[in-house]
Order: C-alpha cells, then structure tokens, then sequence
C-alpha cells in the first residue's frame, strides 16, 4: 500500500501508491506513522491517486505522548504504516475520572472519542452549524454524557443554559433519573407547567451599567442622568426621616429655581405645578397647609395671581420653601442594602429630572424623556414582570436561589428560556445575569472555586458587536471572554451565524465543534477569525452528515471528524412535519366527494359561507 517517500516538503510527504489502485475511500482522513530508529511522525492522507498518496505532518509521538507540531521531518528511508491501536486510543483519549464521552470517531468505526474536562470545559468553547445541522442535539448529548459518566458525580456543576426557544426542556428535564443528586430546574418567562420557575431579577441589585442596557442608552449625556436615579431610588429606598428631608430638599430646590426665573407668573405658576403633580411629599403637595401669621394657606392658594400680576403669598410661599432647603443632604451616601422596585426607579427618575442641573437644558430633557418612556414601557409591558423581586436579596443570595432546588439540594443544569422575550429584553436579561456570575465568581476568597459554564443558544442574538464599549467602556461577554477562565466563568456560544458574533469573544474561545456550514461569509469569517483552522477541516465540515462535527482547539490532540449520538432523551427542536400536518385524517380509499362530507364533520364552522377549501370549484 505505502511505498517509498518520493517528496518531502515543509508539512507534506509524497509517497508511493504501491498497490496503484485508487483506494481513497479507504485511506482518505486515515493517520499514518512515518517510523525510523527514534522517531516516530505523525500524518494525515490527504490526497490518493494511482501514483502517489500525499501525507499531511501532524506530530509526533514521544515516549507514547502525542506531541502537535512536526521540528524535524521524516527520513526519505522511514518506513510507513497505519497507526495502531496504542497510539490511536492516545489521540482519541480514554475513559477515565478526568474524561468523559463526547462521541465516536467517524473515521475509525466507532472509535470512543473522550475528552479531558478540564481541557473541554475550563475553557471558552464556540459551536457552529447550520440550522438543522445537528447542533442542538450535540449540545443536549454532550452535557447528557457529562451526568452519564460513571467515573464521577459532577453534583457541583453549575450549567447555565440560555435557551432562546425553550428545546432544551425536553432533553434534561429528567436528569434526575441517572442519579437522584442530580437537579435540572427550568426558570421561564411564560410558566406552563408545576415546576417551572418564574423569571425574577431583582431591580435593586442592577448597577449603573445594567440600567443604561436596560433602558437602551444611546449617547453619553443620558448616563448621568440614570447615574443620578440610581443614587435617590437607593437614599429613598429607606423611606425615613431622611430620605424625606431629601426629597423636600430637592423639590424647594426646584421651586426656588422657578419662582426666582425671568419667567412670567403664569408661566412660573405652570412650572411649580408641574413639579407638585410629579414630586410631591406631605410637606409639598396641592393640598398642604402652610403656617402664616395667624392664618393658614393652602399650598394651591398660594400661587394665586393678584391683579398686579404677581403670587398673592409670594412672601409666604418662598419662607416655606426656603426653610426646606439644606445643602449638606446633597452629601448623602447611598446606603448598600437598597431594596427598590422599577416603580420606586421611575419615581426617582421625576426628583432627577427636576434636580439642579438637569433643568432648563433641552437636550438633557430630550434625552431624559427618551429614557423616561422606555421605563415607562418596561413597566406597562411583560418585561415588567420579569425585574419584579418581591424581597431584598444580596447577590450571592440571588445566585444560590437559581441554583436551589428545595430546601437542601441544587440544580446542575439551569435552563433559562427566554423565547417569550423581544430580543432586545432578551439581550440584556442574558448580560446581566451573565454579569451577576461573573461578580458573584470574582468575589469569591478563593478564586474560581465555584465555576458557571454558560452555554448561550443563538449567540448571534446576545453576543454581538454592540455599543457597550463606546457607552460604558465594556461588553460583558467581552469581559468574560477575557477575564472570566481565571475566576470560573466559562462561555459555551452556540450560533448558526459566526459571521455577526463579537470578534474579541471568537479570539479567546479554545475548542470548536463545527457542525456542516455552507454559508460563504461564515466560512470565510472563520477561516480568517480561527488562526489555527486549516483549510482541510473547512472543507471536511461543508460534507458533513447532520450530528457529525469537526473537533479541535486544546481538548483534542488532533483535529477529528466526531459522530454525535442522538441525545436520549432529544432536545424540541425538530423541523415541522409538514407532510403530517397537511394530511387529512381519513382511513381507507377515499373521493373527493368523502373527502369534503369528512372534512364538514370535523369542522362544520369551517365551510360555512366558504369556497370548499379541498378542492377548487
């Protein structure tokens, strides 16, 4: 089969079709040794013919390890051979405690193919394919082998799955059937069954950048204006003596600005009860009696226009507000166990709007109301629902209650399903728990002693090239991209469209499984984004059959061709069966005439006043 070595180049050897038939369909993808007294070379064939079977370098193996990279080439006098049963068991992996079953060998007639762990997942992971190509079912498969593994119990595990059409329900809601320890819980934004958990994220615990994602920031003026909100909704979470103070301090403060104005006194009038309507405290409301000498005037009363044009209790009103004005309240911390709803938020949002510097100015206005009726919207909408937290919460205790099944057990698999959810909600939802993780892990005394791998489903929805970095300086996927594998919080991105994923999230990702993709501008955005793809496994994933996949990066000592098991039991996300759809459920031969009296039986409602809508008159 293999003759004489009659060309050697950088990474290929020519050599001899001794048997000078065409044998491709055995040899194409096979791995052969090149062997001589202390060496031992690692290749590929990737081309035969009649003449000669072209070898690609790979490695080489020293003392039994596999090692990628060839320094120095084969003699011309090695001999050649195909690889033997050690050495491809060191290249496909064993089963052992720290390895588990990701599939078989498409090549090798069912070789087990297992990977390390630690290689697989301490490590940021990408999954590409077209729709239909297998890629959900290899996803619900490999985290099914993970809880199969019989060499050990990953009761630790903290799988996060954001899964953007609820198909994953299916496929672990019964995990707990391979080990009684093991908990799969499925947190939804539309619950239709007993176990499903709500969709909860607590207001209080999102920060300044949080909220400028949430109501879709756009320019930088806005950022303090949701900087200012985030402090009063915190001071007036506490509804104390304080917190009054400071609210009565901010309204006579826009008071005063309006009475002392170059304005006229209708116009000063409309303003101050403008302010009362939004902002108003038992001190400051239309009904509030205020204390003259001998009389009392109600707060209304007082703005009252004489026939000279001016407030008939000027004299009156601006005492009462000015008494109400202390400057050091401006000085007030903001307490670290706020607890506050999205209502309390947009409340604050009315005392920021008529705080000293964001009045009289057009533009922050503008900007102002944009963001304003945002919130407004959130609040009136579903979304709303999903940031409604009834109790305060700290973070870790946010994080524990979505792993907590119970009272004394924890999921492993957390299935987060967002397809009720716009997509620009959906975005932002995912970053900020994928924020809460990352904080949550950073905190940790001992760094990364509690790991959360998230898997995102149809990552080109979350995991796109935003603004976030031109707004708040960063993207949080950016962040863990970078950041994340030192503190445990890994990224597992399954998309069907690289090509719109973030760029600087593709650069840190070190395993691929790549299922078929046909699309040019993908192929291309991966060829030139993945520095280590060579042109062979692009053109071995345009052939592959649905469940089939090309693995490489750090889990795999070579790139390999890898069969998917279908997952048992399967993810929801087959393709339509239009053909049983379309059917009408007669039995036996039947007319068109049968066909019409059957279809009237089944629903008589449906061809009252109708054309027959079997066949055309």
């Amino acid at each position: 089969m293999f003759g004489n070595i009659k060309y050697i180049s950088d990474n290929e050897a020519h050599v001899v079709n001794a048997a000078g038939i065409n044998m491709s369909g055995d040899l194409m993808n096979v791995h052969v040794v090149f062997e001589d007294e202390n060496q031992s070379v690692l290749g590929e064939v990737t081309e035969v013919n009649e003449d000669i079977i072209k070898i690609r370098f790979l490695g080489e193996f020293q003392n039994g390890h596999y090692v990628s990279g060839v320094i120095r080439k084969p003699k011309l006098s090695s001999k050649i051979r195909v690889i033997n049963e050690g050495e491809l068991s060191e290249l496909m992996g064993t089963d052992a405690a720290s390895s588990f079953l990701l599939g078989t060998s498409s090549i090798y007639n069912g070789q087990p193919v297992y990977v390390d762990i630690n290689q697989m997942f301490a490590n940021h992971a990408a999954i590409f394919g077209n729709t239909g190509s297998g890629k959900s079912c290899g996803v619900a498969r490999l985290v099914q082998n993970i809880f199969r593994n019989k060499n050990m119990v990953p009761y630790n595990a903290n799988l996060f799955i954001f899964d953007a059409y609820g198909e994953y329900k299916t496929a672990f809601r019964n995990i707990n059937q391979i080990n009684p320890y093991f908990s799969y819980k499925f947190i939804t934004s539309n619950p239709t069954d007993p176990e499903d958990v709500p969709l909860r994220i607590p207001p209080h615990l999102l920060n300044l950048d949080d909220w400028s994602l949430f109501l879709q920031a756009d320019s930088h003026s806005q950022i303090p204006i949701i900087e200012r909100t985030l402090k009063l909704a915190k001071i007036f979470s506490k509804n104390d003596e304080h917190a009054m103070k400071y609210k009565n301090h901010l309204i006579a403060k826009a008071l005063l600005a309006v009475l002392f104005s170059n304005q006229t006194t209708s116009h000063k009038k409309n303003e101050v009860f403008t302010i009362i309507e939004a902002c108003n405290t038992p001190e400051f409301n239309f009904d509030a009696q205020i204390q003259g000498l001998g009389y009392t005037r109600v707060f209304s009363e007082c703005f009252e226009i004489d026939s000279n044009g001016n407030f008939g209790e000027s004299v009156l009103i601006t005492e009462y507000i000015l008494k109400h004005i202390d400057d050091s309240l401006e000085g007030t911390p903001e307490p670290n166990d706020a607890y506050y709803t999205l209502i309390d938020f947009s409340k604050a949002m009315e005392f920021t709007l008529i705080s000293e510097g964001f009045q009289n100015n057009q533009q922050i206005y503008d900007d102002a109301m944009l963001l304003q009726v945002r919130l407004n919207s959130a609040i009136n909408s579903k979304v709303g629902s999903f940031f409604t937290y009834d109790n305060p919460i700290s973070m870790e205790g946010y994080i524990s209650s979505l792993v907590a099944v119970g009272q004394n057990k924890k999921a492993q698999i957390i299935n987060i399903n967002l397809e009720d959810v716009d997509d620009t909600y959906a975005k932002v939802i995912v970053k900020i728990i994928a924020r809460f993780c990352f904080e949550f892990a950073k905190s940790r005394k001992e760094r990364a002693s509690i790991p959360f791998n998230l898997f995102v489903e149809e990552a080109h929805r979350y995991i796109q090239k935003d603004t976030d970095t031109f707004l708040i300086g960063y993207n949080i996927f950016d962040r863990i991209a970078k950041e994340g594998r030192k503190y445990g919080v890994l990224l597992d991105i399954i998309t069907q469209r690289p090509v719109e994923l973030s760029d600087t999230v593709i650069a840190q990702c070190s395993n691929f499984l790549i299922f078929k993709m046909t699309h040019p501008l993908d192929i291309e955005y991966i060829s030139k984004m993945l520095p280590n793809i060579s042109a062979d496994v692009l053109d071995k994933q345009k052939v592959l059959q649905p469940g089939n996949c090309v693995g490489f990066g750090s889990a795999f000592k070579i790139n390999m061709i890898i069969k998917m098991e279908m997952p048992n039991p399967s993810p929801y996300s087959n393709s339509c069966d239009v053909s049983a759809r379309w059917r009408l459920p007669v039995s036996g031969q039947t007319t068109v005439n049968t066909m019409q009296q059957e279809t009237v039986q089944v629903n008589p409602a449906a061809n009252a006043g109708m054309v027959n809508p079997i066949m055309p008159n």
